[in-house]
Order: C-alpha cells, then structure tokens, then sequence
C-alpha cells in the first residue's frame, strides 16, 4: 500500500523546498488545442501553447513534491466526434495513480525526476549472452503461496526470493511486462502506459531495487516488451489513433489491441512518430532501470525487420557496454530473424519445445527430429544465442500438467521431465524455465491469480526433480562446452531409439550426453569416436567408467539421459 498511498499524495510540497520551472508536454502535431490540468492549479484549465515541431508545452513554477496532473486535448480520433475534448494520462507519464489514472509528477531537487533511487551494485559483473539460463517469472504469481496471511506478488517479495534463485543457479530473470496496466491483475500484456511500472508490483524506487539486488547476485534482468500493439484506452489512441497505430489490424484473429504503424512517416515533421514513441520507451526502460535485455512480443504479428533491427541497435547503444539481450517470440521460429543479417540476437526455440514434449508426452518420436530440436544449427541457426530453448512458458501449460493430461503421473512423470531436464541443460541454445518447473509445479495456466504453490517443495519426488535441475545448471555454468557452437552426434540408432551427441570447449572442456529415447532397458550401449579414450564421470548419478579405446559403454534404463564430463 506504499506505492499507492504514495500516488495520493495529489499536491503535496516539501516544506521549505525550493521553486523551479518544470515543463510539461505533449506531442499532438495536428490536434487543434490542448491544456494542462493537476493538483499544483486545483485542477483548473491551463492552455498550452504548440510550437512548429507539434509540440504542446506549458511551464509551471513548482516546489519540490509530488504532484498530479493530466492533459485535455482536442482529439482527431475517428471513434470521438470531431474536436472533442478528451481528458486523457500524459503518454509519457512515468508514474500513474492507478485509482484514476492520472499522471505523477515528481519534483526533487528543482527538477523533475521518477525517484531518488540510489544505485548500488552497477559495478557487479554480469554473465555474458552465451552464459544466461533464464528463468521467466510473474512478478505478482512468483512470490506468493506461503502459508501466510498477507496478500504477496510484488517487487519486494521477488527481491526475498532472490537467493533460492540463486541456490538453483538460474543468472538471469525475465520478468513478464512490468508497465501499467488497467487493473491490479493481469498478464501485462494489454499495456496502456509505456514508461510507467505496474502500480499493484509497488514503486518504481521498487522495481529499481530489484534489479539492483538482481545485479549484486550477478543475475541479469530481461523484461518483456509488448511493441506490436497497446490497450485500447492507451492515451495515444485517444490523441490521434491513426497517427500512431494502424486504423485497422493486419490480422484480425491476432489482434489484441492498437497495433502500432511503424512505416508510418510524417513528411512535414520528418518522424516516423510510432518508431519515435517506443523508441522513446526502449530507451527509457534500458537507461532508467538499468535492464540487460528485452523479449519482444508478438515479434512476427510486427513483421518489420527494419523497426527491429533499429529499435535493438537503440537498446544496445543506450545500455553501453554491458551485455544486453535482445530475444524476439517468433513463432514459429526462422533463421532471418537472428544471426548476423537478422534484426534480433535471438528467438524464443518453439520447435525445441513441441518436439520435446511431443515424444515426453507419447513416448514416441523421430530421432532426426529430436536432433533438430537439440542442435537448431540443422534448422539454420548459427550460434548458441540464437536461439532460447523451453519446455514451457506463460503461452503452454506447464510440462508437469501436460504430462499428467497425457495420462502419466507419478514416478514415470517425474522420470520423463528430468530427461526433459536434461536435454534442455544440455542442447545448442539458452535454456529457459518457466517459473515452478524446477520442482514440478502443474497447475493450469490462467491469466487470473495463480500463485505458486511453494509447499510442493515439501514432497521428495517434487524436491527431488528441484535438486536435478540445480545439478544440471551447476553442470552447465561449470562446463563452457554446453555454451560452445561445438556439437556432434556421435550416435543415431533408430531401431532401438538411442541417440548420443558430444559438445566440447576450445580448452579441452567435454561433455558427452547419452540418450535412451526407448520405453525398454538398454544394457552394454557403445558410443563411440575418436576423443572419447580415457576416463569419464556421469554427473547425475555420479559414477565413474573408463572408454575402452574409441568405445564408451553404459547401461541406460527406459527414457533415461546419462550425462557424461571428463573428470577434473
């Protein structure tokens, strides 16, 4: 309730403070008039005046403090009559007061500013691209589910849960949109207002000490950007719909909202006012809140590689020279949309995740296609980072649930996701996990309030599965050779459905992964290839064996992965 108290505070002054000019604007080109009303004026009408860049401003003399305000303008939006006065929320506002959606204005200092947040930890190092493991979370389902009494699912709670994150291994968090949307509960994906935080999550000093205590733990801090489309009642929309969005959607059946017109250009003004709005936004978020990458929604509903390609370049830039991410959901994935020519660094990897799942629900699959889904070099893409590998996301049900809707429960659905486990800490790619899978989570996917059940941890086979993956990570972050380009198939028997591939390291590093895709035991199997002399250590089971010349042999139950490394 901080935040939200705080959002009241209408025209509250600092005492004693000092008196600056702030400017206020708004970018309305071809609207006829527009004023400025807030609590610094008891809400009365000041006109605004437009100068030739389209561009209404009006100066106020103000005290540091916070304050509340909206813009009146005549709008030339179609669904309005014409010139009719709308109220609306300053499309820039960086702060809204959820209960009336006016715009929050902040003065410190003699100038206007989101929050006195002081960094600390941007000195930390950060893992680099071909290093992350992502771990997808909703800030407001995350943190709940505690026997307690008190309502959870904001910034503050996912900072507590910061260091389970860290004894699982995860370095990276991609947080679902964290920009104001109507209401206290929602997947994000209905923005209404680009530069401002989801109020129900808590402040934007909040938000900001949670990436903060992300970055002390080395952890980077991707947030999902939604650019294809807004909230109907986005204040955009209501200035000048056709200005900034296209007046009818490319795709009916794909359309969630506004869909912003990013080949739209203004010749007079020479802007191309829809790239300059979310490029304004991009920036903001990366210099703001100090993020290490974005995923970009509705990638392919966009479909302008050019915009993208632009828009990312504007995102690196402004973060510097530190990593920064740029992954696209594209679905279903192509090659064009990363590598050297294409406008993202990667894609969310579909195809890994339906093939998977496919044969771990069925138990049955094509082992070329399985080794399509484990090395995406076969379907075009070129390096690890281009591709981000998932069994599930917010889009699917959760693997647990969908195995349990294919009719295996218990030891043999346990069994079946720690194999999927394995192959997805092992595969050519970044791995992703959608938050509770690591302990077997398996509720049904809703846009509602659904919070994790975190006493699931409590049951052995569930704690069990979490101590498989911490494992499987651990390998990972410890063996450079699962984040190398290098990996080889070094045996394919469709007739007893193994399949076994080797990854190495430019030091030496190996890991050596040995597949039984069968129902049946499979005693006395030889992998062999001309490295493989010499000893090993199966990580998962923690056993030891010595290849006999070029000729490793290893016994493997039903449905089961060894995973193999040379001992240090």
């Amino acid at each position: 309730m901080e935040a939200i108290r705080d959002r009241k505070a209408g025209g509250k002054k600092a005492r004693g403070a000092r008196t600056a000019t702030i400017e206020l604007a708004l970018f309305a080109p071809y609207n006829e008039a527009a004023a400025l009303t807030g609590s610094f004026n008891d809400w009365q009408d000041l006109p605004m005046t437009k100068g030739d860049d389209g561009v209404f401003r009006a100066s106020l003399d103000l005290a540091d403090g916070t304050y509340e305000y909206k813009f009146k303008v005549r709008s030339r939006s179609w669904f309005f009559e014409p010139g009719q006065w709308v109220t609306i929320t300053d499309p820039y506002a960086t702060d809204v007061n959820p209960e009336n959606d006016n715009g929050v204005l902040r003065v410190a200092g003699g100038r206007r500013v989101v929050d006195e947040y002081v960094w600390r930890h941007d000195a930390v190092p950060l893992p680099p691209d071909q290093d992350l493991i992502i771990y997808e979370l909703h800030v407001g389902d995350f943190s709940g589910g505690e026997a307690d009494p008190f309502e959870r699912g904001k910034f503050e709670h996912v900072v507590e849960k910061l260091d389970y994150l860290v004894d699982l291994g995860v370095n990276a968090v991609e947080l679902m949109p964290v920009k104001e949307y109507p209401g206290d509960h929602s997947w994000g994906y209905n923005p209404r207002h680009f530069f401002a935080t989801e109020s129900s999550y808590g402040s934007t000093a909040d938000l900001k000490r949670l990436v903060d205590e992300c970055h002390a733990r080395g952890i980077r801090v991707l947030i999902d950007g939604v650019y294809n489309h807004a909230e109907s009642a986005c204040p955009l929309a209501h200035v000048d719909h056709d200005y900034w969005f296209l007046h009818e959607p490319k795709d009916p059946e794909w359309n969630w909202g506004p869909e912003f017109d990013y080949g739209k250009t203004d010749e007079r003004l020479g802007v191309m006012p829809a790239r300059r709005f979310v490029g304004d936004a991009v920036r903001f978020w990366v210099s703001e809140y100090h993020i290490d990458g974005i995923r970009y929604d509705a990638a392919r509903q966009i479909g302008d590689f050019d915009f993208m390609r632009w828009v990312v370049a504007e995102a690196k830039e402004t973060a510097g020279p530190k990593p920064f991410y740029n992954v696209a959901e594209y679905t279903p994935p192509v090659p064009e949309i990363t590598g050297p020519d294409g406008p993202m660094d990667g894609c969310w990897h579909d195809t890994f995740k339906h093939r998977v799942l496919a044969y771990l629900k069925s138990g049955e699959c094509d082992l070329g296609e399985m080794a399509d889904a484990i090395d995406a070099r076969r379907l075009g893409f070129p390096a690890p980072t281009n591709v981000v590998n998932f069994l599930s996301n917010h889009d699917h049900e959760r693997e647990l649930r969908e195995l349990g809707e294919a009719g295996l429960a218990g030891e043999e659905a346990f069994r079946r996701a720690k194999l999927g486990a394995a192959l997805l800490m092992t595969a050519f790619g970044i791995p992703m996990l959608w938050m509770g899978q690591e302990f077997g989570e398996h509720t049904e996917k809703t846009v509602e309030r659904n919070k994790l059940r975190w006493p699931l941890l409590a049951a052995p086979e569930n704690r069990d599965l979490r101590e498989h993956y911490k494992s499987l990570i651990a390998l990972r972050r410890s063996h450079p050779a699962l984040t190398s380009a290098n990996l080889d198939f070094v045996l394919r028997d469709d007739a007893r459905k193994l399949l076994a591939f080797r990854r190495w390291g430019d030091a030496g590093d190996e890991v050596l992964v040995v597949l039984n895709l069968s129902g049946e035991f499979r005693g006395g199997v030889e992998v062999s290839f001309a490295e493989c002399a010499g000893a090993w250590h199966e990580w998962t089971r923690g056993y030891d064996v010595a290849a006999d010349g070029a000729t490793l042999r290893v016994d493997l139950g039903p449905r089961e992965a060894h995973v193999f490394v040379r001992p240090s």
